[in-house]
C-alpha cells in the first residue's frame, strides 16, 4: 500500500507539473463496529465492517478538457476491515469503475456507479443516513445498490432543482439477450432548510425489482426532521413491502449530535405480517475524519415477518423464528482519508 502510494503520489506530482487541472487522488474509509445482538435466540457479539459506511479505497481523477469540461473516472473496491477480505471475492473494483466526463450542463458516467437511490440519495431520507442498525429506513426497504454497464445523466442544481437518470443495459453473463437490465431516477428540490426528495427504480431479469422512495426533511436551528416513505416488489430474496420512516436529530454543538427515529413496513408477502422498530444513535466527530458512532434499535417483527437489523454493507442476523423480535447495540469507528 506504501509503495502504491508513493507511485500514485509520484504520478500526482508528474501530472501537476503538467497541468495544475489534472488530479489523481486515493482516498478511503475505514468503518468496524462491535455489534451485540439479539434476533430472538440469545445474545451474540461480532465485529463488523460497514455498518455506517462501507470499507472501501479508491482512486478518484479528473483531466482538464477545455474550459469548463472534464474528463473524470472513480475506481473503486469494497473490503472487509474486520477481516481484509474482498467485499466480492474475485472482484477488484466491486464497488465503482466509470469514466465520464463533466462540465457547467451535469455530468454523464459510465460503467459500474452506485444505483442513484443508493447513498446518497437513501441516506438523505433519515436521521441515521440509511446506516447501521439504527436505519429503519435501511432495514425495512430494499432498493438496487448497484448497476453494470450503465450510463448516467447528474444534472446541474437549477433553482434548487437537480436529478439524476441511469439506464443499464444487460450482461452477457446473464444469457437474457441484449437490451434495457432497468432504469434508475432520481429527483429532489431545496427551499432554503426544506427539501423534498423521490425516486424509482424497475430493473430487469432475475433478481427483478421494482422500488420507490421518498420524502421530506426541514432544519431548524440545530434540530432537524425526516419524513420517509417506500415500497418495493422483487429482488433476491423476495421482498414485497411498504412503509414509512420518521426520525429527528439535534446536534448539541458542531461535533455531537444525537437522533431517534421509528419505522413501519407491511410486509405483503404474509398474510397480515409487519413490523415496527424504534432507534436510537449518537455519533460525535472525534476529528474533522474521524466520527465515533454508537446505535441501538428494538425491532417488533408481527405475525410471519423475518426482518432484522443490519447495517450498509452488513448482513443481519437471520431471526430465530418468523415473528421473532430484534434487538441489539453497536459502537463503531469511522475514518475517512
Amino acid at each position: 500500500m506504501f509503495l502504491c502510494a508513493g507511485m500514485l503520489g509520484g504520478l500526482h506530482g508528474a501530472w501537476a507539473d503538467e497541468a495544475s487541472t489534472n488530479t489523481v487522488s486515493l482516498y478511503g474509509v475505514f468503518d468496524t463496529s462491535v455489534e451485540v445482538t439479539n434476533p430472538g435466540s440469545g445474545w451474540a457479539a461480532r465485529v463488523d465492517s460497514g455498518a455506517y459506511r462501507g470499507s472501501r479505497v479508491g482512486l478518484r481523477g479528473s483531466e482538464q478538457l477545455s474550459g469548463d469540461t472534464y474528463l473524470v473516472f472513480t475506481l473503486e473496491n469494497g473490503f472487509s476491515s474486520a477481516d481484509g477480505t474482498l467485499q466480492t471475492p474475485g472482484v477488484l473494483f466491486n464497488r465503482q469503475a466509470w469514466i465520464g466526463t463533466r462540465s457547467t450542463w451535469g455530468e454523464v458516467r459510465v460503467g459500474r456507479q452506485y444505483s442513484p437511490l443508493y447513498i446518497p440519495f437513501k441516506g438523505n431520507l433519515d436521521a441515521f443516513g440509511a446506516g447501521t442498525i439504527a436505519s429503519g429506513l435501511n432495514n425495512l426497504s430494499k432498493i438496487t445498490p448497484y448497476a453494470n454497464n450503465a450510463i448516467a445523466y447528474l444534472s446541474p442544481s437549477i433553482g434548487g432543482f437537480d436529478a439524476t437518470v441511469m439506464m443499464s443495459t444487460r450482461d452477457a453473463s446473464e444469457n437474457d439477450g441484449s437490451g434495457i437490465d432497468g432504469y434508475f431516477v432520481t429527483a429532489a428540490y431545496r427551499i432554503e432548510s426544506f427539501k423534498v426528495l423521490y425516486a424509482r427504480q424497475q430493473t430487469h431479469g432475475a433478481g427483478a425489482l421494482r422500488a420507490n422512495l421518498g420524502g421530506a426533511t426541514y432544519a431548524v436551528d440545530r434540530f432537524r426532521v425526516w419524513l420517509a416513505f417506500f415500497n418495493g416488489d422483487g429482488g433476491s430474496p423476495f421482498y414485497h413491502g411498504a412503509g414509512g420512516a420518521l426520525s429527528a436529530q439535534y446536534a448539541f454543538s458542531p461535533r455531537a449530535r444525537a437522533s431517534l427515529g421509528y419505522a413501519h413496513v407491511r410486509d405483503y408477502s404474509g398474510a397480515g405480517a409487519s413490523a415496527d422498530q424504534f432507534s436510537a444513535a449518537l455519533e460525535y466527530d472525534m476529528s474533522p475524519k474521524l466520527m465515533f458512532y454508537f446505535s441501538a434499535a428494538y425491532l417488533a417483527n408481527h405475525d410471519q415477518a423475518s426482518f432484522t437489523l443490519r447495517g450498509v454493507n452488513v448482513t443481519g442476523l437471520p431471526v430465530a423464528y418468523p415473528g421473532a423480535p430484534v434487538k441489539g447495540m453497536q459502537l463503531g469507528l469511522l475514518q475517512r482519508f
